[in-house]
């Protein structure tokens, strides 16, 4: 049985990375509106590793023998007028999450929940992999995005981007 104050936190995560999925398939939208395919396919395969990490979370609650509890998804508020809109947002966001893997951290910490700390190791090592994707869309673009045919080569280097599922065993 895990503490009250994990489980919970633990929960709302499921959500958090719901509306994750849930911006990324935003973003997705936008790029393809905007003819850029090889962004919406990324921010496409993006919003499928959020879902995932969502499903993680929840399959590690009922593991423990704790009540899943689903909260409502937002709809995504943030404008996007241009390019560079989602890049940034995307980043901030992945700065908001990581802020929530550590808080969830702490609390585990505080109880001696070591299971539940090794658990979150693997999303603590994912967090440094998502800023560094979002800080590096945002160099290439302030670098290429103004050239079209830099532009057109980034785009076809996102349409690469394969979905693979999570390594994390439960």
């Amino acid at each position: 049985m895990l503490n009250a104050k994990v489980s919970k936190l633990l929960n709302e995560q499921i959500t958090k990375e719901l509306y994750s999925a849930y911006i990324y398939l935003d973003f997705s939208v936008f790029y393809e509106a905007q003819g850029l395919d090889g962004y919406a396919n990324w921010y496409m395969v993006q919003a499928q590793e959020e879902r995932d990490h969502a499903m993680l979370f929840l399959k590690y609650l009922q593991q423990n023998g704790e009540e899943v509890n689903l909260g409502m998804i937002d709809k995504p508020d943030k404008p996007l007028l241009s390019l560079m809109d989602p890049l940034k947002a995307g980043l901030d966001h992945e700065q908001y999450v990581t802020g929530l893997i550590n808080d969830i951290y702490a609390a585990a910490y505080d109880v001696k929940d070591f299971r539940t700390m090794q658990f979150l190791d693997w999303f603590v090592k994912e967090q440094l992999e998502e800023e560094k994707n979002a800080e590096d869309m945002i160099k290439k673009m302030e670098l290429f995005g103004n050239d079209s045919k830099g532009l057109y080569s980034l785009d076809a280097e996102y349409a690469a981007r394969m979905y693979a599922a999570p390594s994390l065993v439960l």
